[in-house]
């Protein structure tokens, strides 16, 4: 067997989501992945007796539904008995990531047939809890699989000490950056958003496992309203990605030899024919700048150079989108304009398509497989992000081969380059004059705002976190007019800093 015929290959896909179905009779996270799997091997042109010729099947860590061993239990659904079994961490990068990982055993030779599925029922699983109704939903199976990613947690004890620990705290804070970054007035900037978020719904209104077939025009996105209340400034709810949705898709992976051994029409083959993997420094407040990206901009290189293209060759683009922020902090990395009249999306997104919890990016490839079917020949790029822009990968796919054999870069042979990034330092107590560096206004479940948070510099140049006192005219005038590179005074005591804009 010659090395080509050790390329990896995706053969199919498989996505199900399930809505307005009463709790008591909907799927489980573990049937609604074996469903997928079920779904991706008719998609190949098999049936279900490919499933039982799996040796490998790795599952995207579950956060709705406790399973003891989720790759056994998947792969008992489904009749296989694998030698491997792989369980991910945390984190929205995680499905392309064992993408990639799968191919790269898949091209060393010591993974045949791979399944890799993932889900999520937090819709029902909400809803049941709600009424005060117990699922009978399984407990998986013995054993225990293999856990790959980074387990790292997210968030330091002094950034959650301010407010910093949720995604919808935090997404806020870059897209103010972004906004002073790109030097647009608080206006232009709501135009700019409702514009790119209103594009993601029209897509997400024309794909069957879209949460919200709904489009939405730029107007409805950005204005405040009772069903779209202000959350993290200047993200009202439209803005903010849905994880109470019941979703789950999966790809099946195999070689080239794989494929003919199975009797696969090449016709369905989609090659993975780049890949990277990178993670910035790792904690907020650590961060080179709350603009950019350094691990999206070295990743996508790394998948590019490996493919083969250029980004202006890509055709379809599935841009990792928990909240416009990422959109743009990816689109800008990988070096795509502003105006570029590509679609950033083939599914719609999370705010409109729905997350899934970790595994809305197998939706983006089992989307971007059938986009590229119908166009032979063409080429498109997927990316998933974890944590708050912390982890990030990136995949590039076509339905036509690339010279020369799959190879991978390990990605620790170029995480270093990242890890080097001179940074601010971060002052724990500080206390004196500053400046914003970015900030958000974080709002109550009625839309009231309760209080800001400030990431600073004080005039020796050295980084704070704060909160801003809980004065209501200070927190609308942080809404009112720019914030970024308003002056104050910060102040430290009992652990906690307050900043006070002039």
């Amino acid at each position: 067997m010659s090395m080509n015929d050790n390329t990896p290959i995706l053969i199919g896909g498989g996505q199900y989501t399930q809505k307005d179905v009463d709790p008591a009779q909907a799927k489980e996270p573990l049937l609604m992945m074996a469903e997928c799997a079920r779904r991706a091997a008719a998609d190949a042109g098999a049936d279900d007796r490919l499933l039982a010729q799996l040796d490998h099947v790795a599952v995207v860590n579950i956060f709705g539904w406790h399973y003891s061993n989720p790759p056994r239990a998947l792969a008992e659904q489904v009749g296989a008995h694998p030698r491997g079994e792989v369980y991910t961490t945390l984190g929205g990068n995680t499905p392309q990531f064992v993408v990639n990982e799968t191919a790269a055993q898949i091209a060393a030779g010591k993974v045949r047939c791979a399944l890799l599925a993932g889900a999520e029922a937090l819709y029902s699983v909400s809803r049941a809890r709600r009424a005060g109704a117990e699922l009978s939903w399984s407990s998986g199976a013995e054993g225990t699989p293999t856990t790959i990613g980074d387990a790292r947690q997210g968030t330091t004890d002094h950034e959650m000490a301010h407010g910093l620990m949720l995604p919808t705290s935090i997404y806020p804070l870059f897209e103010n950056a972004l906004r002073a970054h790109y030097g647009l007035s608080l206006a232009a900037h709501r135009e700019r958003l409702g514009r790119l978020c209103s594009a993601f719904s029209q897509v997400a209104a024309q794909n069957p496992y879209a949460w919200f077939r709904q489009e939405r025009s730029a107007e409805e996105i950005t204005t405040v309203t009772p069903q779209n209340r202000m959350i993290g400034f200047p993200y009202p709810k439209f803005m903010n990605a849905i994880l109470d949705v019941d979703q789950a898709a999966a790809v099946l992976m195999t070689s080239v030899a794989g494929a003919r051994e199975l009797g696969i029409d090449p016709s369905r083959w989609v090659y993975l024919r780049g890949c990277g993997d990178a993670h910035d420094l790792w904690f907020v407040s650590e961060r080179v700048n709350y603009h950019t990206s350094p691990a999206i901009r070295l990743a996508g290189q790394k998948a590019l150079a490996m493919a083969g293209v250029g980004i202006g060759e890509i055709d379809y683009f599935d841009l990792y989108s928990c909240f416009p922020s990422a959109v743009q902090i990816g689109r800008d990395m990988l070096g795509i304009a502003v105006d570029d009249p590509r679609s950033l999306t083939v599914t719609g997104g999370l705010p409109y398509h729905g997350g899934p919890g970790n595994n809305y990016t197998m939706h983006g490839i089992a989307t971007m497989m059938d986009k590229l079917r119908t166009q032979p020949g063409s080429k498109g790029l997927v990316t998933g992000l974890g944590w708050y822009a912390t982890k990030h990968s990136v995949g590039v796919y076509s339905t036509a081969p690339k010279e020369g054999p799959f190879a991978r870069e390990d990605p620790h042979a170029y995480q270093a380059v990242i890890d080097g990034e001179p940074h601010p330092e971060l002052v724990r107590e500080p206390n004196g004059r500053g400046t914003v560096e970015t900030y958000t206004v974080l709002h109550d479940r009625d839309g009231a705002p309760l209080r800001g948070l400030i990431i600073g510099r004080l005039e020796d140049g050295r980084r704070f976190l704060a909160n801003t006192p809980a004065d209501r005219e200070v927190l609308e005038s942080l809404m009112a007019r720019e914030g970024v590179g308003r002056a104050g005074t910060v102040s430290s005591a009992d652990g906690s800093n307050t900043f006070v804009p002039d």
